[in-house]
């Protein structure tokens, strides 16, 4: 199988894991998204540090807060 890693490419979910989500609660639901989120902000603050080690925590955040919400600039 090739892999494609272009905008036309549509991902499916396979249907074991969509199984397993259909049976999740609406709070169980919630508290993936929730921890997806809580992960990727972790990782992005640790890439910005990474990045910019002079910067203090006030522009890391903003920086975080940025490229979370998908502002470019």
């Amino acid at each position: 199988m090739k892999w494609r890693l272009d905008h036309g490419q549509i991902e499916v979910v396979d249907e074991v894991i969509a199984e397993i989500l259909r049976h999740k609660t609406y709070a169980e639901r919630i508290q993936m998204i929730s921890d997806a989120h809580e992960t990727a902000r972790h990782l992005v603050n640790g890439g910005v540090r990474s990045q910019h080690p002079t910067w203090n925590d006030d522009e890391v955040e903003a920086e975080v807060l940025r490229r979370l919400v998908g502002e470019t600039g």
